[in-house]
């Protein structure tokens, strides 16, 4: 379907271009229409009624006194003072030919301006012609006593004000649009920095160097985007420093039981305390790791190859059969902890519902897909969204022994999050679940 969307440029610069540019166009073109269809219309008509009007005259003069002195002197002062070579041809006529100013508009035009002139200030037969190799104009004219012949240059039926008016367009034209790009690329120049700090950021980089400048309205934001950039990293220091007291907290009395139920013979209900105790460490871990995020880790240039190695490597010490397939290796801008704990995470949850499982990654233009499949189960394609959910669990019986308590697939979305990445699920061409990771190069 036909849009006008699809013709409107995508950047701000021209978008701002086209609408600085649009109505100096429009403006030229109905200027350049109104010019010629005016002026340098009236002009031609005017200089055609000028060379008419002085045909009929020389004409007029032959026919009044033929004398050879009359005639000298008609020439000399026509070629003298009017720009204009008069021939005489005694007993001849005008030979019927057709005329051949036909291909080129503007002398089409000249001519049949030209034409009409003639016959209303002639009154008598005339033929008229045009020699492009020579620029000369050709009357004819047929006198009672022979032919009449005019020569002038087509300069006396040319005005050089429309060249110049078509020239003063043009310049002018690109004049102002050297100055509109000038212009808009220093008022844009801003947006883009703050545009760039604001990605910068939410990858988790430091965005120091980032200072407002631009309108005033850009300077706004970019000093509302520096005051929510100072909050949030006091806000996840202010987290990080509360988390660090909590795991304290709650490591310490649970440390103290498990060092007294050690010191206690071994009997059933001792047994089920430690795996009371186990679960509750498991669940804190799991909180404390889903909400510290990222914590303070910076992200550097990582090797993608030596990641993946080291999370299969660590994934098959803890018994799980995985095949990886890693392509080209890519240097990306990652936190290495954060983004291998995001591997381990999929790659666990994969190996407690499937028996293999297969890596592999797939460059994709700008961005890296990362794609991890296993041949378990699976899970129904409305749930696809819903377990990334934190505390969502697909089974919602299951206990500590067949599964967490749902909180792997949300950590890894805010870790891909981080990176600027995406996440998403899909069925495995092997019968259970794939899980597609998306990070931009």
């Amino acid at each position: 379907m036909f849009s006008v969307k699809s013709f409107l440029p995508r950047t701000l610069l021209g978008r701002s271009l086209m609408i600085l540019i649009t109505p100096i166009l429009l403006i030229q073109v109905i200027a350049t229409f109104v010019f010629f269809d005016r002026h340098w219309g009236k002009m031609t008509m005017r200089l055609a009624y000028s060379v008419a009007g002085e045909t009929a005259l020389i004409a007029s003069e032959f026919e009044n006194d033929p004398s050879p002195q009359q005639m000298q002197d008609i020439i000399g002062y026509a070629s003298q003072h009017l720009d204009l070579l008069v021939g005489f041809k005694p007993g001849a006529a005008i030979e019927q030919k057709s005329s051949n100013f036909q291909p080129d508009a503007w002398k089409s035009h000249m001519a049949e301006t030209l034409r009409g002139q003639l016959e209303t200030s002639l009154q008598r037969p005339f033929f008229l012609a045009i020699d492009d190799d020579e620029k000369w104009i050709i009357i004819d004219v047929q006198l009672s006593e022979g032919v009449l012949s005019v020569m002038l240059p087509q300069r006396r039926l040319f005005s050089s004000s429309g060249y110049i008016f078509l020239l003063w367009m043009i310049g002018s034209s690109i004049v102002l649009l050297a100055i509109a790009i000038l212009f808009m690329r220093n008022q844009i120049r801003p947006i883009r920095k703050l545009a760039a700090a604001a990605e910068r950021f939410g990858k988790g980089r430091d965005v120091a160097y980032f200072k407002p400048e631009g309108a005033k309205e850009v300077r706004q934001a970019g000093e509302s985007f520096l005051d929510m950039h100072k909050r949030i990293k006091r806000q996840i220091e202010q987290r990080t420093t509360m988390l660090a007291g909590v795991s304290h907290d709650l490591r310490t009395p649970l440390t103290r039981l498990k060092l007294q139920l050690a010191m206690l013979p071994d009997n059933k209900d001792v047994k089920e305390m430690k795996g009371d105790i186990q679960q509750m460490e498991k669940m804190i871990e799991g909180y404390l790791d889903f909400v510290r995020g990222e914590g303070d880790e910076e992200a550097q240039p990582v090797s993608l190859s030596a990641t993946i190695d080291k999370a299969t490597d660590a994934a098959r010490r803890h018994g799980l059969n995985i095949e990886s397939s890693v392509g080209r290796d890519t240097q990306l801008m990652l936190r290495p902890v954060a983004f291998e704990r995001c591997l381990m995470n999929i790659i666990t949850n994969a190996g407690q519902y499937g028996k293999h499982i297969w890596l592999s990654t797939q460059l994709d233009g700008k961005y890296l897909n990362i794609i991890i499949e296993d041949d378990g189960p699976g899970i129904p394609a409305d749930q696809y969204d819903d377990v990334f959910r934190p505390f969502y669990r697909v089974d919602s019986s299951r206990n500590a022994a067949t599964g967490g308590v749902g909180l792997g697939l949300p950590i890894a979305m805010e870790i891909v999050h981080g990176h600027g990445g995406k996440i998403w699920l899909e069925e495995s061409n092997h019968g259970g679940l794939k899980v597609m990771i998306r990070l931009p190069v």
